[in-house]
């Protein structure tokens, strides 16, 4: 059995258009009710209005990306017990409506973190990016976080300090926008409102942010289960600590806790090649043997590394991983399992036609179908060779 293909859509407002993705031969769209601040219940009049949209354009709504898990939750703190409530409150009303997987992430503060959306390619294209040094010029000098120095090299705050002296203020401002740029369509993050989150984590380890998602597993898990719903939490991006915050969904040991953490089929994973793929440390392959049926849904995306630590999204077939191992992988593991799987082709090259008109950073149509169209040749080529 094949894997489902599908596109993810920021919803009316995305520049590309259900139109258009009809064009790219996706079978379902992932999408979120992005307009709905963070922590509030989904309406199910609002989710029947965003399904019957998809729906007119002969797409389901395949899977939820992502129900946001409030910063109150990560951090227990202040109203987590309502927003746990009102979490929950969310997953009934979307099973009502007849989705069946959500994602979600349990990074703090900042979602994925790029200090670059437009790096120049050597075809031309442009690519997301990021730098470590990029990233030091903006905790120590911008944000200007307390004891900011001690979480990076003394190579990298050498070259931070040049690079600061070097850029002008719009530079600044840009890099800075760059870095808090967050989810299409919604609410911008703010130096001030960056710092005021960073507050609610002083003292934090990895172990209390870890028995804080363990602590919402249990009560959301449950609940899932008992709907039909199969959570998949997505991987950290980068796969490591950054802004001083620990990250707790890097690599196999972090899955594993997670797994056990409720040893329900409902909890399971988002197995994101390109978060996972960042760190020289993760072998995927192993990593989808030990995860097995707990994959609920798959982004495939590929990054470049260098010595340094620097990464740069690559072609899907170009990077670091290998993705036909990977797919083959997941593959061998959906033909033990009765359930469909679904995957998207994670991120794209903004290119050709698409480098004169607007874009969503990573989500440009072009570059994604050329993801796509590559993943489904590279599947069919498999389930064929393989006598599946």
């Amino acid at each position: 059995m094949k894997l489902i293909e599908t596109w993810r859509w920021f919803g009316p407002d995305d520049p590309v258009s259900l139109a258009d993705i009809r064009q790219t031969g996706a079978e379902g769209i992932v999408t979120a009710l992005h307009h709905i601040p963070h922590g509030e219940i989904w309406p199910v009049n609002e989710i029947l209005k965003r399904k019957e949209l998809l729906s007119a354009h002969g797409f389901p709504w395949t899977v939820v990306e992502s129900l946001t898990v409030h910063e109150d939750i990560k951090t227990r703190s202040g109203d987590y017990l309502v927003y746990i409530e009102k979490y929950k409150r969310s997953l009934e009303n979307i099973s009502a409506c007849g989705i069946g997987i959500v994602t979600y992430n349990f990074m703090p503060v900042n979602d994925w973190t790029r200090t670059s959306l437009d790096y120049r390619m050597p075809d031309g294209s442009k690519a997301l990016y990021f730098n470590r040094v990029d990233l030091a010029v903006f905790d120590i000098f911008l944000l200007k976080r307390k004891d900011a120095s001690a979480d990076y090299t003394d190579a990298v705050i050498r070259e931070a300090e040049k690079k600061y002296s070097s850029y002008s203020p719009g530079q600044l401002d840009q890099l800075a926008s760059v870095i808090m740029f967050g989810i299409p369509g919604e609410v911008k993050m703010t130096l001030d409102k960056m710092r005021y989150k960073l507050a609610a984590y002083h003292g934090m380890d990895h172990q209390s942010l870890r028995e804080n998602l363990k602590y919402f597993l249990s009560q959301v898990v449950p609940v899932a289960g008992e709907l039909g719903i199969r959570m998949a939490i997505h991987p950290d991006d980068p796969p490591f600590d950054i802004f001083g915050l620990p990250r707790i969904v890097s690599d196999g040991e972090d899955l594993e806790f997670i797994t056990n953490a409720v040893p329900h089929p409902s909890n399971g994973i988002c197995f994101c090649t390109g978060s996972l793929g960042v760190s020289p440390d993760n072998d995927l392959v192993e990593m989808i043997r030990a995860l097995g049926t707990r994959i609920h849904f798959v982004h495939f995306r590929n990054t470049k590394r260098d010595p340094y630590g620097n990464f740069v999204e690559a072609d899907h077939l170009g990077g670091d991983t290998d993705l036909y191992a990977v797919m083959k992988e997941i593959l061998d593991m959906r033909q033990q399992v009765n359930v469909p799987i679904p995957f998207r082709p994670d991120h794209g090259h903004q290119m050709l036609s698409d480098l004169s008109v607007s874009t969503n950073p990573g989500y440009s149509c072009i570059g994604r179908m050329r993801g796509l169209a590559e993943l489904r040749g590279m599947q069919t080529g498999i389930l064929r060779s393989m006598g599946w």
